[in-house]
């Protein structure tokens, strides 16, 4: 399985908080406070990343014992990402109305609460929707949990640090979710259910305590009601006709229309906002190049590696014969390089800018799918698959806190929720697009569940050289940032502080949660 300053006139508004006070003015001490908030919001985007990737490993466990086919089996993933994928706009958009604190408790709470049921269900239908109801819930905590950081760490190294530790939480999430899968399902798949919900209940009794109140954007202009109804519904559909594509068909009728009405409610939906005095996304934060580098980077980034682990984990399984269990501890490796390298990478973004650092990933991610290409059905765990795994680990420490880092630069605090919203929704629907995209490659003669070994290796084959050109993909949507010179970080805060006092107004130090 997301970042931007902190202004002035956010600074004069909480002078008198302990959250901010410790600090020094290089912005390197935090106080424990900052930590515990931080620690907060890393907890809950690990669990999101978590469950994302926990489930996989469970899927064979919970068909047996529901009786659940194939067409519903995949639908208990496919749930969340539908949930998750479809609601992020509106989610963003809401912590920048609402109150991020509002928003961001709430949905942690919920998603604790859904999690409690998904373990205790007994049918396929209702484990679904306890999954389409977390990965809703996600779709809120995320953008709120990534704009609170935003907010509330000052932009510069300072911001930069905080994300760096904040991604890697996610990139650990996703990469222990398989191992944790393993292990769990080794028990029951209902553990797999079950063990995010008082992790969250956890994190909810800290963030109550820790969570500072945040400042609310002036609705006076009223909510973008119909923008939140054809934005949220254009996400739905589209993610929802992605994933269905490869079993229904990329070119039947039923595919093609629901592809058509989306288009039309994403045309509908951008008049909308051209047109609304409150949109739901600010349609002029997307004319910056870095903007639009980091979206399509998100995608790119987030498409390849999904595809890659169902890949990687399907040859495993099938053609090696690896247990659940040791297929989870050979991502392990990535896993713990992403970790190691969690309060490293802030400063080496610092140091060099986003532009660089996410090239340098991107490069590396390509190495490592294309790496992986030499695999056989002989196991080369030495000469292939370690070197692709720390290859791919180092790729996801440098490159995802980097997207991070460069979609929420320069973006007003009053839309870092819709910035981040917008971010989540790009990682999301790429992971569903190009999973189905590589899923319909690999599948391409018929997949044959009867074809020999070397023919099904023979099948994964195109599916890894699809995930390679996706990374390939990124890398030169990278490279045009590249050209532009970097400005000296304090002139940058300064100016924007500067800009910011300017700002301040008495409405704006009155709206809080």
């Amino acid at each position: 399985m997301h970042l931007h300053s902190m202004h002035v006139h956010v600074t004069v508004l909480r002078m008198t908080s302990p959250l901010t006070a410790s600090p020094t003015a290089d912005g390197e001490r935090w106080s424990p406070r900052l930590w515990g908030t931080l620690l907060v919001l890393c907890a809950a985007m690990f669990l999101d990343a978590l469950d994302v990737s926990m489930v996989g490993v469970a899927l064979p466990s919970i068909a047996t014992d529901l009786g659940l086919s194939t067409s519903t089996l995949q639908w208990i993933v496919s749930g969340y990402i539908l949930g998750y994928g479809g609601l992020l706009l509106l989610g963003g958009r809401a912590a920048d109305l609402l109150g991020r604190r509002r928003v961001f408790l709430v949905a942690l709470a919920v998603f604790a609460l859904a999690s409690l049921l998904g373990g205790l269900v007994d049918s396929g239908p209702l484990l679904i929707a306890s999954r389409f109801i977390k990965g809703l819930s996600a779709a809120f905590t995320a953008p709120a949990g990534l704009s609170i950081i935003t907010t509330t760490f000052k932009e510069g190294p300072q911001r930069n640090r905080a994300l760096s530790i904040y991604t890697t939480c996610a990139a650990t999430g996703f990469s222990m979710g398989l191992v944790l899968s393993g292990l769990l399902t080794e028990l029951s798949w209902r553990w797999t259910m079950l063990l995010p919900a008082p992790v969250a209940l956890i994190a909810l009794v800290f963030a109550l305590r820790l969570i500072p109140h945040s400042a609310r954007e002036n609705s006076s202009g009223g909510y973008d009601l119909p923008g939140a109804v054809t934005g949220t519904a254009a996400m739905l559909l589209l993610v929802f006709t992605v994933v269905e594509a490869p079993e229904k068909g990329w070119a039947t009728a039923r595919t093609l229309l629901s592809f058509l009405v989306a288009a039309a409610l994403l045309v509908a939906f951008v008049l909308i906002e051209r047109r609304s005095p409150s949109p739901l996304v600010r349609l002029g934060v997307l004319r910056s190049g870095s903007q639009i580098r980091a979206q399509l980077g998100a995608a790119a980034f987030f498409g390849s590696y999904v595809a890659f682990q169902f890949i990687v984990t399907q040859y495993m399984q099938s053609l090696l014969g690896w247990s659940a269990l040791q297929t989870a501890l050979a991502f392990l490796p990535a896993g713990v390089l992403v970790a190691l390298s969690s309060t490293k990478i802030g400063g080496i973004v610092d140091r060099f800018g986003t532009p660089r650092v996410i090239a340098t990933g991107f490069a590396l991610l390509v190495v490592a799918y294309a790496l992986f290409l030499r695999i056989s059905l002989t196991p080369q765990y030495a000469a292939v698959i370690l070197p692709s795994m720390l290859l791919l680990g180092a790729a996801c420490a440098l490159v995802f806190p980097s997207l991070n880092i460069q979609a929420t630069n320069g973006v007003d605090d009053e839309e870092q929720g819709m910035v981040s919203g917008l971010l989540n929704t790009s990682i999301q629907v790429g992971g569903a697009l190009f999973l189905a995209v590589t899923t319909a490659v690999i599948t391409a003669d018929g997949g044959d569940a009867a074809a020999s070994p070397q023919a099904v290796l023979d099948d994964f084959r195109p599916g890894l050289a699809v995930v390679t050109a996706i990374a390939l993909a990124g890398l030169l949507i990278t490279l045009p940032g590249l050209r532009r010179k970097r400005p000296p970080a304090e002139s940058v805060v300064v100016a924007r502080s500067a800009a910011a006092v300017a700002e301040v107004s008495p409405a704006k130090a009155a709206a809080r949660d």
